[in-house]
């Protein structure tokens, strides 16, 4: 027996305009869009409620909050998983690229040890057992300024399905933390260093990049293709570090953190990511480019919740004020993002395409999620 899902009287947010009426999914997938405030016999009425596309996330650290919730504290995996599976899915997420770090250090005691390729096990066994809620795909983020990168990614395959690997250098005085200050207040608040243990950090992190750096980025970026896996630069800062992105086959940006770098990325044909936490707080938490500034100007394709998985559907309904147009804000968080991950199947409301719908509504201008669906099935 066929799984159907009807919703009518909704306001649908398609590609390129809004219309009010009916959408039909079928096993999983659309099957019928119709215009019209027409309520069937047995479908949902939405009361003019919005139904977008299910939102796609291709950055966020959520994951990681869930399995160290406290520095030093590992919780058990399974359990940390569905809970993360369980948020996303609560905040309209219905696709997400899971980001992993790969790259530790052992000459310190940075906190940093390795943990991808376990937690993948176990990511890839919960989601082939039908445990997840949500699709889920590995993101590896792979840091350039560490020991073990390239030993760890070798752990890695096609048969992993690994989605993303974007190129990480968080060397201090330099792309996102050019300002060390900020950097300071990060990592002395996280790992509770004083100020000589954040005084050896920095050295150590530069020693590093210096020894390992063009190693490190090179390797990089022939794993990622022996995966089969979308490249993301992040942090770019200056034009000559997006020309080098654009060189090593890169398909979007992940905050670069000056205008100059958003217009060099635009030139290149490289999607530009920003992150909602920055669009809906009016600024960068580190002090580099606001990405209302860049929205603004045109140069904004891509939003994450980065940090905060709420934020993505919130940050969506401000840009779409922003830019008087929903479908285009819309498509920040769904089409664009799918598009960029190569996710031809979702990210649109459009007859054959993947079932992930959600619906909204408005309680002024803050977005009030009423229901989540992932092929249909009801999650949320």
């Amino acid at each position: 027996m066929s799984q159907v899902l009807h919703l009518a009287n909704a306001r649908l947010v398609l590609s390129d305009r809004v219309i009010t009426g009916q959408i039909v999914i079928i096993d999983g997938q659309i099957d019928m869009i119709e215009q019209g405030d027409d309520v069937p016999v047995g479908a949902v009425n939405c009361q003019g409620d919005y139904v977008m596309p299910g939102l796609v996330e291709l950055h966020t650290d959520n994951l990681e909050r869930h399995i160290e919730p406290r520095p030093k504290v590992d919780w058990p995996h399974l359990p940390a998983l569905l809970a993360h599976d369980a948020e996303l899915a609560s905040t309209g997420i219905t696709t997400v690229f899971d980001a992993l770090r790969v790259g530790s250090i052992h000459s310190a005691d940075s906190g940093y040890g390795a943990y991808a390729r376990k937690l993948a096990d176990e990511l890839l066994d919960a989601r082939a057992a039908g445990h997840f809620k949500i699709s889920h795909f590995i993101h590896l983020r792979a840091e350039i300024c560490s020991e073990t990168l390239l030993e760890e990614m070798a752990a890695f395959g096609p048969k992993d399905r690994v989605g993303i690997v974007s190129l990480m250098d968080h060397t201090p005085g330099q792309r996102q933390f050019r300002d060390l200050t900020a950097l300071k207040t990060y990592v002395m608040k996280k790992r509770g260093m004083n100020d000589v243990e954040f005084a050896e950090h920095v050295a150590n992190l530069r020693t590093l990049q210096a020894r390992f750096g063009e190693k490190h980025q090179t390797g990089a970026v022939a794993e990622a293709r022996r995966y089969g896996a979308v490249l993301a630069s992040h942090d770019d800062t200056t034009a000559d570090q997006v020309r080098a992105s654009a060189a090593n086959g890169v398909g979007f940006a992940e905050f670069p953190t000056t205008r100059e770098a958003a217009a060099a990325c635009r030139a290149h044909g490289i999607a530009v990511m920003m992150g909602a936490p920055n669009l809906v707080r009016g600024g960068s938490h580190s002090g580099n480019v606001a990405a209302r500034e860049l929205a603004e100007a045109e140069l904004l394709n891509i939003i994450s919740s980065d940090y905060v998985p709420s934020a993505l559907l919130l940050s969506a309904f401000q840009l779409a004020k922003l830019w008087n147009d929903l479908p285009a804000a819309t498509a920040c968080v769904t089409q664009n993002p799918a598009k960029a991950a190569g996710l031809n199947d979702r990210g649109k409301l459009l007859v054959g395409q993947r079932g992930d719908v959600i619906r909204v509504a408005l309680v002024g201008d803050t977005p009030l999620l009423r229901g989540v669906w992932s092929q249909g099935k009801r999650v949320a």
